[in-house]
């Protein structure tokens, strides 16, 4: 038919309006064919899923029914051998409570027959025990007697001969003490004596110095220490000089502690201009947060070791804060130099050195 169509078309019988509306005609047709076409095999399909469903659910249903059956079977198997073993328990225990019984009563009453015969045996021994503790108690007594009258003789002994004897070495003691104590004295005096002789002739030598210094002290006062004498000018100008050269060096101390705290104050302002033109050169290239962190490592450093300190903490930093798969940025060899504030590219962290010459070091 799309044949003959065709030929039909090719032959210039139809114009353009008809031929449009023959192939709207047809194009219509044929997607009306093919709904249908989709709608009958939806249909068949739709009762092809159904019959299956159905198929399959019966199938389902008959196994679960017949492994059921099957489980149900055994498990009422099992419930009866589990209560004729539940039987069998209780008739055995019974059994064995009756002969664990009599056991328990006869082995009781041994144990109680035994019990009896230590107890007479205790008995026994401990009534032969009082008999021996207390005739070795009345033994140990009248030795304690005899030891103690032993005693009192012997102590009434040594005091006797203890004060004969103390009166002999106290006689002794008093013949050698006194003939100790005499030649002692005898020595210590006369060593006192001469001593004493030359304590008296050195005090006479130092009164007779004395009066001879005073003398001498008041001629001079009264003579060399007038108010009105050259001497007494002369002390007075040098008193003088003496304060305003105390008054001179206490104000060159003053002076000098001036300039040094001065010294001091204007060496921190150089060393903070510093510190901050060299932290504004080593944290240039770093990112916000590896500046915050490098800050706080270069605090407590001098401002001389900064670069080295930099160098130390800058792989560690920058290893701690790495970032996933960045690339490394490709420094142009002549940029455009505008009004405009660039921003800076992002410096690749796998290559330590282009940081370090980022940062203006070498």
């Amino acid at each position: 038919m799309l044949d003959a169509f065709k030929q039909l078309v090719e032959s210039g019988v139809m114009t353009e309006e008809t031929t449009q509306v023959v192939e709207a005609a047809l194009a219509a047709k044929i997607q009306e064919n093919r709904d249908q076409v989709t709608a009958e095999l939806r249909e068949e399909f739709a009762q092809k899923y159904t019959h299956d469903k159905s198929v399959m659910v019966e199938a389902i249903d008959k196994m679960l029914s017949d492994r059921l059956a099957v489980e149900m079977a055994e498990l009422h198997n099992d419930k009866l051998a589990l209560a004729e073993a539940k039987a069998q328990y209780q008739t055995r225990i019974a059994e064995d409570a009756r002969k664990l019984e009599g056991f328990v009563i006869n082995q009781l009453g041994k144990e109680l027959v035994e019990f009896q015969g230590d107890r007479k045996k205790v008995s026994e021994n401990f009534s032969k025990l009082e008999q021996f503790v207390v005739h070795a108690l009345a033994k140990e007594i009248n030795e304690f007697a005899v030891d103690k009258r032993d005693l009192a003789e012997t102590k009434v002994k040594l005091v006797r001969e203890a004060k004969n004897k103390f009166e002999d070495i106290k006689t002794n003691f008093i013949k050698h003490s006194a003939k100790v104590v005499e030649n002692a004295v005898t020595k210590k005096l006369t060593s006192e004596i001469k001593q004493l002789k030359e304590d008296i002739d050195s005090a006479r030598t130092n009164d007779f110095g004395r009066k001879i210094y005073e003398a001498f002290a008041q001629e001079y006062s009264s003579s060399y220490m007038n108010e009105k004498s050259e001497t007494s000018k002369l002390l007075k100008i040098i008193a003088k000089k003496e304060q305003e050269l105390s008054e001179a060096k206490q104000t060159v101390a003053e002076k000098t502690t001036i300039v040094e705290s001065k010294e001091r104050e204007i060496r921190v302002q150089k060393d903070l201009m510093e510190r901050k033109v060299v932290m504004g050169e080593l944290l240039a290239p770093l990112d916000a947060s590896k500046r915050d962190i490098m800050k706080e490592l270069l605090e407590s450093v001098q401002t001389t070791k900064l670069a080295d300190a930099f160098d130390k903490y800058l792989p560690a930093v920058i290893e701690g804060q790495r970032k996933p798969a960045p690339k490394k940025a490709m420094l142009a060899e002549s940029t455009e130099v505008t009004g405009n504030r660039e921003s800076k590219p992002e410096v690749g962290l796998d290559n330590i050195l282009d940081i370090r010459k980022l940062a203006g070091l070498k």
